[in-house]
């Protein structure tokens, strides 16, 4: 028998080979989750109930008609009360004194006075009214019975029936009955439904004055959006504007703070209004505060305008409708109207609107002109609205200078004496020679006889801080920008501006984001008229307009970028400025380049015909009198402005800029000036051959 064992009993204990050994680890499930409690889940389905939009919502229409109804009771009490004694009269009275109108003051209590004597006659007649009325009372029913008998006795003889003489006073004593009878119907209903009538009516007072809390109010209410502006609302704007004088003088006038605001009149797309401050209390403390007043009315700053009119402590507020500035204003008069016409003199040029709705219309009559802003806000087309329109009349006069160069100003080729377009140095000196030209033009009318008259010569420099800012200098190191006493630009822009307003030569200058570098202070004020659009600083606001203007209400540094393109605030003699203001603000009509060269091409068919050059001709080898003479030929006399087209034609160089006083000083030089036959100015060919043999024996005895 075999002594082999074989073990069925498995061994516990581990192998001895700790490669052999394979650990196993063994994670514990996770315990199960505590259950909320069920005052946890309460209170935060409670929260999430309360919170709810809805029941917020009916939240707030339940205050808000609570309040309705009670604030409409005090409404009426509080009207009730004032027609029964003199309390208005004397919250008018503290609210003048407050204010420091002791005149006004003086006239409340005037009136306060009348109305107590007023008050006591009535009461004094209430003595004798019982007695009055009783009297009253008898000789009417007495009256009555009368009338009601006479009555029955003429239906009796007209019936033949004594019995009729009483019917008319039965026939009243039934209605009568029948009358009481109604009321006994209805004085229970009444008697039940009164109370609730009555609670409706007082409902409907405090709902038409929103009497209860802004966060009560409907959401259109609480924005302001369609609501008209009211004396409550301004006067809460200004007692909430952080002015402690103002707060507390408003609080002194009680209910009367609206004694402060003047007439509030519809203005255009706005309302305006006049509000005289009390004593002690500046018009800069509430014109430093524009944003904050402006969102106390539920506008936005842009919406609402403080301007300071003539009388003293006063400042006029121009509020506008929600959103009313943001739409667009109508096409110009000049696009729509091909029968319109300019006149230098006496017309004015139809720019825009004003803030009131009205039209914005500028006199340009011996006027220099400045328009600044940031870029690609609106200022070419706003300066180019103004050419257009006085390229109507005939015999005004253009050189333009556009440093910009993309073509805003090519509709006035075939119209401008000179044209010159182009960002480069070279441009800058070229329109740097055509302004030194312009002085030259001006030197030679102020030296001509006193009354001469001289068409108007607009002088007009588009993107003027590129030449305030050019670094090139010409052969005598003079600088073409820059501001000191050599800068050529400069300082023939000022000469323009001390001399030519006199002779109708006229400086018209377009710059942007104006500094003290690339628009010098001597410049900018030598602008007669000066408008801004939108601008980054007020330091800025003040180079453009000005320090009066700007101090005065002007703000074109609150005006929005890119949002109001387009929109100027104007400070010149030449727009209607309301009384007391020192600038008016207004949105200007947009002149595409299609429009704006229609309507060059009306002014240019009222021309004969102008040859536009593009660059300043320095070459003088030509004799002008000779080549005068050479476009009269065999004629013996021949118009001036056709001499100046044959001119124009022959040397376009030399002779396309030229104007009638051009060739007026070259024959008046040579003793051969032009005269006058059958009503037009002509050349006379013999008085210029005439001056050219003089001129040939001058020269020959010289030689000799």
């Amino acid at each position: 028998m075999s002594e082999n064992v074989v073990p069925f009993h498995k061994h516990t204990r581990p192998p001895a080979d700790p490669a052999a050994v394979t650990t196993l680890t063994v994670v514990p499930d996770a315990p199960p989750a505590r259950p909320v409690p069920l005052w946890v889940r309460s209170g935060r389905a409670v929260k999430t109930a309360v919170t709810h939009e809805r029941t917020r919502s009916a939240g707030r229409s339940v205050v808000r008609h609570s309040l309705y109804t009670f604030n409409g009771g005090r409404l009426v009490a509080r009207r009730a009360w004032d027609g029964r004694t003199g309390s208005r009269y004397e919250r008018m009275i503290r609210a003048a004194e407050a204010a420091g109108n002791l005149e006004a003051a003086e006239e409340w209590e005037e009136r306060l006075q009348r109305f107590r004597a007023a008050r006591h006659h009535r009461r004094m007649d209430l003595l004798h009214s019982p007695v009055d009325a009783a009297k009253g009372v008898a000789v009417g029913a007495g009256m009555s019975v009368g009338l009601l008998v006479a009555l029955g006795i003429v239906m009796a003889i007209s019936t033949e029936d004594a019995g009729h003489v009483i019917t008319p006073l039965t026939a009243t004593i039934d209605f009568i009955a029948l009358l009481i009878r109604i009321v006994q119907v209805v004085w229970g209903p009444a008697l039940t439904i009164g109370p609730f009538l009555a609670l409706l009516a007082l409902w409907s007072v405090g709902r038409k004055q929103h009497a209860a809390p802004a966060w009560a109010l409907p959401a259109n209410v609480r924005s302001g959006e369609g609501e008209p502006i009211t004396p409550s609302i301004v006067v809460k704007a200004l007692r909430d504007l952080g002015v402690p004088a103002l707060a507390r003088a408003i609080k002194e006038m009680g209910d009367a703070g609206a004694s402060m605001l003047g007439p509030i009149t519809i203005a255009g797309c706005g309302v305006e209004v006049d509000v005289t401050l009390p004593s002690g209390v500046s018009t800069n403390e509430v014109q430093s505060k524009r944003r904050k007043l402006a969102e106390n009315l539920t506008r936005h700053e842009h919406e609402v305008f403080i301007t300071i009119p003539q009388a003293a402590r006063t400042v006029r507020l121009w509020i506008a409708d929600s959103g009313a500035l943001d739409e667009p204003i109508g096409p110009s008069p000049l696009v729509t109207d091909e029968t319109l016409t300019a006149d230098y003199t006496k017309g004015r040029a139809p720019w825009g609107q004003d803030l009131r709705g009205d039209a914005a219309a500028l006199s340009l009559y011996q006027r220099h002109l400045l328009i600044t802003g940031l870029s690609n806000q609106g200022k070419t087309v706003a300066l180019r609205s103004l050419a257009l329109w006085l390229s109507l009349d005939r015999s005004v006069q253009f050189l333009m200078g556009d440093l910009k160069g993309v073509g805003d100003w090519a509709m006035f080729d075939g119209l401008a004496t000179t044209l010159i377009q182009g960002p480069t140095d070279e441009h800058v000196i070229q329109v740097t020679e055509m302004v030194e030209g312009a002085v030259d033009e001006m030197n030679r009318r102020i030296q001509a006889p006193p009354g001469t008259q001289f068409p108007p010569l607009i002088v007009l420099v588009d993107e003027a801080q590129v030449a305030f800012m050019c670094p090139a200098k010409d052969a005598d190191k003079r600088p073409y920008g820059g501001s000191k006493a050599n800068s050529r630009y400069f300082m023939a822009v000022r000469k323009i501006h001390n001399q030519g307003r006199a002779v109708n030569v006229l400086m018209w200058q377009g710059t942007q984001d104006p500094t003290n570098e690339n628009l010098p202070k001597l410049v900018r004020e030598g602008a007669h008229t000066r408008a801004s659009l939108a601008l980054g600083t007020e330091s800025q606001a003040r180079m453009a307009l000005g320090d009066k203007a700007v101090d005065g209400g002007a703000a074109p540094n609150l005006l929005r970028p890119g949002l109001d393109r387009g929109t100027l605030v104007v400070a010149s003699d030449g727009i209607t400025i309301p009384a007391g203001q020192s600038s008016i603000t207004v949105r200007t009509h947009y002149i595409d380049d299609d429009a704006a060269a229609a309507i060059t091409d009306r002014a240019k068919a009222l021309r004969d015909g102008v040859t536009t050059p593009h660059a300043i001709v320095r070459d003088t080898a030509h004799d002008p009198l000779s080549d005068i003479a050479a476009v009269i030929g065999d004629a013996p006399r021949v118009r001036t402005k056709d001499v100046l087209a044959r001119l124009a034609a022959r040397n376009t160089d030399a002779y396309g800029g030229w104007s009638f006083l051009d060739l007026k000083r070259v024959l008046d030089d040579a003793s051969a000036g032009p005269y006058k036959s059958d009503g037009v100015m002509v050349v006379a060919r013999d008085r210029v051959a005439r001056a050219l043999a003089d001129r040939d024996d001058e020269g020959s005895a010289s030689a000799d």
